[in-house]
C-alpha cells in the first residue's frame, strides 16, 4: 500500500501557478495510489473566485485539501504568523493521519518539514529555486536593512540544513543541482537530488486540437491579420522579465517585418507595457495585450510565429525553469531567449527549438532571422523533456525510494 503524503505549499491552489504546477502532479500521483492531504495558502480574492472549482478537482481525485488564508501585512510578521499556522495544521493532521512523507514546496514549507521529519516522516525538499537569493536579487529584501539582512542570513543557514537533512531534494534544473553539489559546505550525494523541470500538460498544449476556424476567429477578435508576423510573449511581467529589452528586440524585428505585431498574453496591466513601448517609439497598434485563463493560453500561443522571453540571468536564476518554455515548445513555436537562466539555453540548443542570445543589444537583434522551424520536432522535444507524465514518473520514483 502506498504511503500517506502531506503536501505543503505557501502558494495557493487557486493561483494560476497552483493550477498549472502543483495540482497536475498531485493528481497524477494520486492516480497511482498515493493518498494526499494538501495545505496551501490562498489569497482571499482568488479563493472566493476559484474555490468551488479546486474543491471539485480535489474531491474527484480523492485529495484532501486544507486551505489556509494567506496574510500579507505587516511584512515578515505576517509570514511568521502563516508559518506558525502551517506548523500547527501540519502537526494536527499528522496526529490524525500518520503521514509517511511530507512534500514541502519551497523554503517556508520546509521549516515545517523539518519538524515532521523529527517525528519519523520522510522529508522531500522541493526547493523550486534559491529562494532567499531570489528575494534579494528581486529587490523584495534589501540587505542594507539590518532586519532583512538577518532574515536572509537565517534562510541561507537553513538552506544548508534543508539540503543536508532532506531525505530527497528536487531541483528544477540541472544547473541548480550542479550548483548545490559544488558547495564545499555540503556533504550531499548526486542521487539525493532529482531534477524535475516545470512540466507541461502536452494534451492541453497540443496544436492538433486547434482548428483553423478557431484561429481565424481569435485573430479577428484580437485585430491580427493572417499575414501579420506575430512575436508572442506569455506570462507575468515584472521582477525577472526584461520588458525593455524584449521591446527593443521587437522594434528591430519590426524594421525588417513591416507586418510584425507583438502579442502579450498576460495578466499584467496594459498601461505599463504601452507606456514603455511609447517611450521607445513603438506604435501601440503593433501591440496586442490580452488576459486569458490557463485553458485558453494554447490557442493564443498557436497564433505566434515566434515567442520571446528574456530573464535577468542572476545567481538565483540558475535554479529557474520557466513554465512557458515547455508550453511554447509543445505548441511547436520557436523561441528567442537569453543565455544564463537555468537549463533554458541548453534545452533550446539540445532540441534546436529557437535562438539563444548571449548578448542583448540592437546590433544582435538586427542580425536575427526569423527562419522556419519544424513545429512537430519542437513538440516532440517538449514531450521528451517537459511532459507532465515524465514529471509524475520522476516524482513517483522519488516516493518509491521510501517504500
Amino acid at each position: 500500500m502506498n504511503p500517506n503524503v502531506l503536501y505543503i505549499s505557501y502558494d495557493g491552489l487557486t493561483d494560476p501557478l497552483g493550477q498549472s504546477q502543483i495540482l497536475p502532479y498531485v493528481i497524477g500521483l494520486s492516480q497511482r495510489g498515493y493518498q494526499f492531504h494538501m495545505i496551501s495558502y490562498e489569497k482571499p480574492e482568488r479563493f472566493t473566485q476559484h474555490r468551488a472549482l479546486i474543491q471539485e478537482i480535489c474531491d474527484t481525485h480523492n485529495i484532501a485539501w486544507h486551505p489556509l488564508t494567506y496574510t500579507k501585512r505587516p511584512p515578515l510578521l505576517s509570514t511568521l504568523w502563516d508559518v506558525y499556522r502551517m506548523k500547527k495544521k501540519a502537526l494536527q493532521l499528522h496526529r490524525a493521519y500518520n503521514f509517511e512523507i511530507v512534500h514541502c514546496r519551497s523554503y517556508l514549507s520546509a521549516l515545517v518539514g523539518l519538524k515532521l521529519q523529527e517525528r519519523g516522516v520522510k522529508f522531500v525538499f522541493d526547493m523550486r529555486g534559491f529562494w532567499a537569493d531570489e528575494r534579494i536579487e528581486g529587490g523584495i529584501w534589501n540587505k542594507k536593512n539590518p532586519l532583512f539582512r538577518w532574515v536572509y542570513n537565517y534562510f541561507k543557514r537553513k538552506e544548508l540544513t534543508f539540503f543536508q537533512r532532506a531525505d530527497q531534494v528536487i531541483s528544477l534544473t540541472q544547473a541548480g543541482k550542479d550548483e548545490i553539489l559544488s558547495w564545499d559546505s555540503l556533504d550531499i550525494k548526486d542521487n539525493k537530488v532529482t531534477v524535475i523541470p516545470c512540466c507541461v500538460d502536452t494534451d492541453l498544449f497540443d496544436p492538433a486540437k486547434i482548428t483553423a476556424q478557431e484561429q481565424a476567429a481569435l485573430r479577428a477578435q484580437l485585430g491580427i491579420n493572417k499575414g501579420d508576423v506575430v512575436l508572442g510573449y506569455v506570462g507575468s511581467i515584472g521582477t525577472w522579465y526584461m520588458l525593455e529589452e524584449m521591446l527593443d528586440c521587437f522594434n528591430s524585428i519590426s524594421l525588417k517585418q513591416p507586418t510584425a505585431k507583438m502579442l502579450f498574453v498576460t495578466g499584467e496591466r496594459p498601461d505599463s507595457i504601452l507606456r514603455m513601448a511609447r517611450a521607445k517609439g513603438i506604435d501601440s497598434k503593433r501591440l496586442v495585450i490580452t488576459s486569458v485563463t490557463h485553458q485558453h493560453v494554447p490557442i493564443h500561443i498557436s497564433l505566434f510565429d515566434w515567442s520571446i522571453f528574456f530573464i535577468r540571468p542572476t545567481f538565483s536564476k540558475k535554479a529557474s525553469s520557466p513554465t512557458k518554455q515547455g508550453e511554447i515548445m509543445a505548441m511547436g513555436i520557436p523561441l528567442i531567449c537569453n543565455a544564463g537562466v537555468g537549463d533554458t539555453d541548453r534545452v533550446v540548443q539540445t532540441y534546436q527549438s529557437g535562438v539563444v542570445l548571449d548578448t542583448l543589444n540592437e546590433a544582435v537583434y538586427g542580425k536575427l532571422e526569423l527562419t522556419h522551424f519544424d513545429g512537430n520536432d519542437l513538440r516532440l522535444g517538449a514531450i521528451d523533456f517537459f511532459s507532465l507524465e515524465e514529471g509524475v514518473n520522476r516524482y513517483a520514483a522519488v516516493y518509491a525510494d521510501f517504500n
